[in-house]
């Protein structure tokens, strides 16, 4: 068996939880430089521009699973994912996939590939296994029919096999077990691409390099190097975050330092491939980059690890640390820039009380000396990451190793940073604060869009007054240099006004400066355009989202019950809102025409709520006079939020379920296989109206697979169609911007488009937020 090294192959890249979706940013602008290189015949490979989030699956040779990325490509883009992965773990090639219902049959299935071409038996092996399977019970007996297999074949095909070696052997193969479905794959990486080269001992509780590089990237630190902006990690300990961040600036290829991979003992290795591309990777290197870089901190012999780190990595002339405690940090006269840290916490310290009194003086030092600066925190104690008294705009769950972490994410610049109950001491500091606010809110920019929002409340509160409309979208990017979307809503009972402003991310051709300076224009005009203090304006950063990202709380164990939940009303119904915690509000404000025609249509029908979320859509229906419904999801916080959504308006638990499940395997069970016939049919659950509503990209890992509306709806909509009783009628939504019907869809029943019927007004100027079909079975 011969190995080509331009064939398609496929491959798996292992990532951190909670940054695949960074790694299939990267692997797809890997295949497009690539691409790009090929066809116009370059001679210097393109690094990863890390500037934008994922477009979602545009390309079909990516898809995005919670720790891992697949994707195809050619030997050279498994290699380019090697050298210039900054986020990925592993990198895995696919060798074989079988299906095995027990060991026996895995053993008998694996030891049936040829490993003759892969495999050189008078080298060294080491096996993986991962996953669950029906005849394995761990992972290690895994792992040792792995090894029996190969070892047996290549033994009775060469008369020699391989011996076992742990730690860098020639070939590390890997098994990964779903159910009786196993894929057998050479790991290219061989041992974590985390391990870079430049660390050697890693002071108190380092963090994983590419997690670092993680963080760095989802703080948006590429684009701000690209454009020169200052760094600094004040708790730099062993220096992870420095180096990092100075590699990203420098274009410097991580793999590049590395002694050993997995491939080289490879069969299938192209060594004249790899040597050209390590070639322009050293010459894609920067030897200076326009940003100043810097690490303190308060131990000396932390900062000697990292010194030497530095040097090792090569990046020593593109850095500076210094020693100081965390209350002598200055920002040396830089007009903003990005604070990265990683400060101690009890487990690092082992003292919460020290942690406590960490937080709380880089809150203190941030507050008083870097104000227009961002910051990006990690922190795995969020009763001290309280004691920062910041509030961010964004958090993103995270793990470092076995640790649960979260990143926060502030503007420093922004009104209502300091927590409520905020330190005294920087009285001088908030009316600095108090001063540039009010410079910011009488630029000419920022006196035309105060103008615009008070038109749009005069215009928009008139006809919400009129419709009984207490949340609604005030303003959607009316002016596209302000691209924030403004969702004002009005709490029941005492009526205070609380603004969800969602900040649509820049794409990498805007200046980030720029688009901070508006952010500051925007979040200083608010209070005096609209009266709303600054403390009930709660900022979130708007991105593309895939799968359960997009209802990530932002806040560990908050719930529906975090700081920022009220009670709205809608149509006459109670709701439980959170504009704090969640991306997502808990209330979907676009589908408020949606609600109403279930609401309509509901008299005496069993209803089916399917991706049910917070349930509000059961809510309507129950009021409309639904004799039952079901509700399903796989999220237990939104059930249990669409639980408080029930009590708040009195609604039966007996008559009115709710269900914890995957919507589509529900579907499957519920609706049989095609090969159920007619005892199948008669023993599926009826329902009059039905709701369907799914993501538009969901890979939760609680899922048996990956969501795709577009690629899943027909699938989606035969099993509904298949529950629907005589006469009864299917509710089909989604916010997916390019959603085309497959014509399969209108062939096989009657539909009825009712996306512009179902457009709310304050929507009105985007009739692309999203389509609403009617579909009902044949006459």
């Amino acid at each position: 068996m011969t190995v080509v090294a331009d064939e398609e192959r496929r491959f798996i890249a292992i990532a951190p939880r909670g940054l695949s979706d960074l790694l299939a940013q990267e692997l797809q602008e890997l295949r497009e430089s690539q691409g790009l290189r090929e066809s116009q015949g370059l001679q210097e490979s393109q690094e990863p521009r890390h500037a934008r989030e994922p477009r979602g699956p545009a390309a079909a040779s990516v898809s995005v699973h919670s720790t891992s990325v697949r994707f195809a490509g050619s030997l050279e883009t498994g290699y380019r994912a090697c050298l210039w992965s900054r986020v990925a773990s592993r990198v895995l090639l696919v060798l074989h996939e079988f299906e095995a219902s027990d060991a026996q049959a895995f053993y008998r299935q694996a030891r049936e590939f040829d490993w003759r071409a892969h495999v050189d038996p008078r080298g060294t092996l080491a096996c993986d296994f991962s996953g669950t399977h029906p005849g394995i019970d761990n992972t290690h007996f895994g792992a040792l029919r792995l090894k029996d297999a190969v070892c047996d074949a290549l033994r009775e095909q060469c008369g020699a096999r391989p011996d076992v070696r742990l730690l860098r052997p020639s070939v590390r193969l890997h098994a990964h077990a779903h159910a009786g479905h196993v894929t057998l794959a050479l790991d290219l990486a061989g041992e974590g691409l985390h391990r870079r080269g430049y660390r050697r001992e890693g002071g108190e509780a380092p963090l994983r390099e590419n997690l670092a590089a993680g963080i760095l990237l989802r703080a948006g630190w590429a684009q701000a190097a690209a454009q020169g902006a200052p760094f600094l990690d004040p708790m730099c300990g062993s220096g992870t975050l420095v180096i990092e961040a100075a590699m990203i600036a420098a274009r410097r290829a991580p793999g590049l330092l590395r002694d050993y991979f997995g491939f080289p003992g490879w069969r299938g290795h192209d060594a004249a491939l790899w040597q050209r591309l390590c070639g322009e990777a050293r010459q894609r290197a920067l030897a200076h980059v326009p940003s100043r870089i810097r690490g303190s901190d308060h131990d000396a012999r932390a900062l000697a690890i990292a010194t030497a780190n530095a040097q090792r990595a090569g990046v020593a002339a593109l850095v500076r640390f210094e020693q100081c405690g965390i209350g002598e940090v200055r920002e040396a006269g830089a007009q903003g820039g990005l604070i990265c840290t990683n400060p101690p916490y009890g487990e690092r310290l082992g003292d919460e009380a020290a942690a406590r009194s960490a937080h709380a003086q880089l809150g203190r030092v941030l507050r008083e000396h870097f104000a227009g600066w961002e910051a990006a925190i990690l922190t795995a104690a969020p009763g001290a990451a309280r004691e920062l008294q910041l509030r961010s705009y964004r958090v993103h769950e995270l793990w470092n190793g076995p640790i649960p972490c979260r990143l926060l994410r502030i503007d420093l610049a922004a009104p209502g940073e300091a927590a409520p109950g905020g330190s005294a001491a920087a009285g001088g500091t908030a009316a600095a604060a108090t001063a540039a606010a009010g410079a910011a809110a009488e630029t000419p920019g920022a006196r035309m869009l105060a103008n615009r929002l008070r038109k749009n409340l005069q215009h928009l509160g008139r006809q919400a007054r009129r419709e009984r409309v207490s949340c609604y979208r005030l303003y959607d990017a009316d002016m596209p240099e302000y691209a924030f979307a403004i969702d004002r809503y009005e709490a029941l009972g005492d009526a205070a006004v609380h603004l969800h402003v969602q900040e649509y991310a820049p794409p990498a051709s805007v200046d980030l400066q720029a688009a901070r300076r508006r952010r500051r224009e925007m979040l200083a005009t608010l209070p005096r355009a609209l009266d709303v203090p600054a403390g009930r304006i709660h900022l979130r950063v708007r991105r593309q989202q895939r799968g359960a990202q997009q209802y990530q709380p932002r806040r560990g164990g908050a719930g529906a019950g975090g700081g920022g939940a009220f009670v709205v009303e809608e149509a006459g119904l109670k709701f439980l809102v959170n504009l704090e915690d969640y991306l997502d509000t808990g209330l979907f404000l676009d589908h408020r025409p949606t609600r109403t025609l279930l609401r309509e249509r509901a008299r005496g029908a069993r209803f089916l709520n399917l991706f049910c979320y917070t349930a509000t859509a059961t809510v309507y229906a129950a009021a409309g006079g639904a004799r039952e419904s079901l509700s399903i999801d796989l999220s237990n916080h939104y059930l249990q939020w669409a639980a408080d959504n029930f009590r708040l308006n009195g609604l039966d638990g007996s008559r009115h379920r709710l269900e914890r499940a995957d919507c589509l395997e529900w579907l499957r069970g519920a609706a049989g296989g095609a090969a159920g016939g007619a005892a199948a049919a008669r023993s599926r659950p009826r329902f009059d109206l039905i709701f369907l509503d799914p993501p538009t990209f969901s890979n939760s890992r609680r899922m048996q697979g990956v969501l795709d509306v577009q690629r899943d709806h027909p699938e989606l909509i035969e099993r509904c169609m298949q529950l629907l009783a005589p006469g009864g009628q299917l509710i089909f939504s989604t916010n997916a911007q390019r959603f085309k019907p497959a014509t399969s869809i209108a062939e096989r029943w009657r539909v009825v488009d009712l996306s512009r019927a179902t457009l709310p007004f304050d929507f009105a100027r985007n009739p692309r937020i999203h389509r609403c079909f009617e579909i009902r079975l044949p006459a």
